[in-house]
């Protein structure tokens, strides 16, 4: 298949003064840590500090921030547990959960192909 019959960018005419929608989303989900999280949810639904512990070397200021983004983008689901102390749990919506065929195939096609990128960053370095 040729790139040029790939259509990717918006129709001619349409109002680029508007929100991108695709970079609107894109933006949120393909931040440093959003994938990742999505991927621990993926799994099973975690507590707070569960989820900390699984990534590892995110901040839980970060941590926070990107739960944040994701149950506001519909992405997750936050259940607040009544318990001393409370706990609250996250977990994928409806949503969330039909990311993940895209989302593998990202990860898929980055799988397959990461070899060949970091063979072309050392070609690419080696000329500079």
């Amino acid at each position: 298949m040729a790139a040029a019959s790939v259509r990717l960018l918006p129709p001619v005419g349409t109002d680029l003064n508007q929100p991108c929608v695709v970079r609107d989303v894109i933006d949120r989900i393909g931040d440093r840590w959003s994938l990742l999280v999505l991927g621990h949810l993926a799994e099973s639904s975690l507590r707070f500090n569960a989820m900390h512990r699984k990534i590892g070397d995110i901040s839980k200021q970060v941590l926070s921030r990107t739960l944040r983004h994701l149950e506001e983008d519909g992405f997750i689901s936050r259940t607040v547990h009544q318990s001393t102390p409370p706990q609250v749990e996250y977990a994928l919506t409806e949503m969330g959960v039909s990311f993940l065929q895209p989302l593998k195939a990202v990860l898929d096609w980055a799988d397959a192909h990461h070899d060949a990128i970091t063979q072309s960053r050392d070609k690419f370095a080696r000329r500079y």
